[in-house]
């Protein structure tokens, strides 16, 4: 822990109270997250995956390593990048998460990430690909897809109403023909 906490640069956290107090040794994860991913440099993703995927509280380190993924799919660009990131950095540790279905969420999650990060490129989905990403995906490209052809199709094929419904007012928007 000290070291993972060092090597972020963060030097605040009392690293006895972290390892008696999961709240603290979640924060500190998520801290150590924020920084990590907020690097140009993706030589220590690795390392500190494997470093947090040794926490002994398993839902602490699929919480924080869902936030690496999460904070590195808003950074690269595009799908190639992310696959090859998840390939040399993630995918290799996975197997130290004891839970089948935790290891199952962090893959389901990359494959959204991968949706999004196409869709993004300009790859407009047919209503077969898009039931296939969690509804927890469908609802961010709602919120936060610029094409028409994107926001029509989730407002006529989301699965949830309230997604169907972010995607409705945001196609009918201005903003997004200008």
């Amino acid at each position: 822990m000290a070291q993972l906490l060092e090597s972020a640069g963060i030097l605040d956290v009392d690293i006895e109270q972290a390892v008696a107090d999961e709240h603290v040794r979640s924060s500190a994860y998520q801290r150590v997250v924020s920084v990590t991913a907020s690097s140009r440099s993706r030589d220590r993703d690795r390392e500190v995956v494997a470093t947090i995927l040794r926490e002994p509280i398993e839902i602490i380190s699929k919480t924080a390593v869902v936030a690496f993924l999460d904070a590195v799919a808003m950074r690269v660009n595009g799908p190639a990048e992310f696959r090859q990131w998840c390939a040399a950095e993630l995918l290799p540790e996975l197997d130290r998460l004891k839970t089948e279905g935790n290891r199952d969420f962090i893959r389901r999650r990359i494959d959204d990430w991968l949706f999004y990060l196409s869709v993004e490129d300009g790859h407009v989905p047919s209503a077969a690909e898009l039931e296939k990403v969690t509804d927890w995906m469908q609802r961010v490209l709602a919120e936060d897809s610029r094409s028409v052809s994107v926001l029509t199709l989730l407002a006529e094929e989301g699965r949830a109403r309230k997604t169907r419904n972010i995607a409705k007012n945001r196609a009918r928007s201005r903003s997004l023909r200008t």
